[in-house]
């Protein structure tokens, strides 16, 4: 059960207690519309944090302090829920009882996590130069690697033609050119902007009573000059138009990702529904996509799809022969009519319930699992419990899927291909 406490106006805490786990968890997360010119200013200041404060000013001071803490973690968060980007902070960390007699864990970490968000190393106006510098090249480094993946590149480029009019296609760690324009002023700048204006979610897992966290985190929130600003809530798809692209690349093997619409999302009662036809359909080794397009016709190398409940868009994406595309394409849409049309066996409905529950019965299985679950359902709106979540996937009947595969709508392709090719 989750215990949801406003701590301050804009700031709100969500506890799960659990005496099960060795170790407990807490992340704090400050929400940002998702905006274009600012993605990348949010996925770098979390970085910047970590690298060191005024009391311990590099990284080797905040690893000693985190083996003292019994080998506590601090981690940075970036990710995109929706219509907004969390960035923030994920710390890990003993349970107090399992801490030697008279030690304690949980108030030291909330010390600490006072300690980094406050107390930042500075130089002059700004966050210390050479960390805001460091941290450009590894953000660009790290947006620079998914071009390399060039099936994570193709869906990434979809998702811009497809959501141009929406911040969807807005990718999560900005673009190389936006990192490249931060500097350690600007960035100060911003992060104080953040900190000013801000929705707050913060979420612990762990044993520890939650009026105490709740207590402690006031304290900290209470140190800042606040002015919160309500975010716009979630809002389904934005049109922008569709189409069909085609780049020309030095590659072996050509990739396609298609991007379908539907007005089923997290808060429609037909979201389960939904989640079983898109397992259904292409979400796994019993999928219709892998075992028809893949293994039964040879058309691709590797074929799957995913569904994003927040906006309602389903993807497929797919490593295939360059001159097989227009094959691959007819086929992955004759499968999703086989779905429109009711066409789903026994043994597909029931393999794809089964691996939506046992990812559901995983959640409870650590403090970073329900976490992740959590504070993602708390920000994108999802009005399922876990629980409740299990009982509606348990539910679905084929009559369900098929009708839910009957509001999928083909929006944009984008098609990566060998200069040759």
């Amino acid at each position: 059960m989750i215990q949801t406490i406003e701590l301050l106006p804009g700031v709100t805490l969500r506890c799960f207690s659990a005496e099960r786990f060795k170790q407990g968890c807490l992340s704090l997360q400050f929400l940002r519309p998702m905006n274009r010119e600012e993605a990348a200013q949010n996925a770098i200041i979390p970085a910047v944090l970590l690298r060191g404060t005024k009391k311990r000013p590099d990284l080797r001071a905040i690893t000693l302090h985190l083996d003292d803490l019994y080998g506590a973690s601090v981690g940075a968060l970036v990710r995109r829920i929706g219509d907004y980007q969390t960035v923030g902070l994920y710390c890990g960390f003993i349970e107090d009882k399992y801490a030697l007699p008279g030690d304690q864990v949980l108030e030291p970490m909330l010390g600490f996590l006072e300690e980094l968000l406050l107390e930042p190393l500075t130089e002059g106006k700004g966050f210390s130069r050479d960390f805001v510098e460091s941290e450009k090249r590894n953000l660009i480094a790290t947006i620079e690697a998914e071009r390399n993946d060039k099936r994570a590149y193709t869906a990434a480029q979809m998702l811009k033609k497809m959501c141009s009019a929406d911040t969807f296609g807005i990718p999560r760690l900005g673009e190389v050119e936006q990192v490249e324009a931060v500097d350690s002023v600007s960035a100060w700048q911003h992060y104080r902007r953040i900190l000013r204006e801000s929705p707050v979610e913060v979420f612990y897992a762990g044993s520890g009573a939650p009026e105490i966290v709740a207590e402690k985190l006031r304290g900290i929130f209470r140190k800042i000059e606040r002015e919160p600003v309500a975010l716009p809530e979630q809002s389904p798809f934005r049109d922008g138009g569709g189409g069909s692209y085609t780049e020309e690349m030095e590659i072996s093997q050509a990739k396609l990702s298609m991007g379908f619409v539907t007005p089923i999302t997290n808060t429609d009662e037909r979201f389960a529904a939904m989640q079983v036809l898109n397992t259904v359909f292409g979400a796994g080794m019993t999928s219709k996509l892998f075992m028809n397009v893949r293994e039964k016709m040879g058309l691709c190398y590797s074929i799957g799809s995913g569904y994003y409940g927040s906006k309602g868009i389903l993807t497929v994406s797919a490593g295939i022969d360059a001159e097989q595309e227009p094959v691959a394409v007819a086929e992955i849409m004759r499968q999703l009519d086989a779905c429109r049309a009711g066409e789903i066996t026994h043994e597909e409905l029931t393999a794809a319930k089964e691996a939506i529950l046992s990812g559901l019965r995983g959640v409870h299985d650590s403090p970073g699992s329900i976490e992740g679950y959590e504070t993602t359902a708390a920000i994108s709106g999802l009005p399922l419990t876990v629980e409740a979540y299990y009982r509606a996937v348990e539910g679905v009947t084929t009559e369900q899927v098929a009708a839910a595969a009957k509001t999928i709508t083909l929006h944009t392709t984008y098609f990566l291909k060998g200069v040759d090719a």
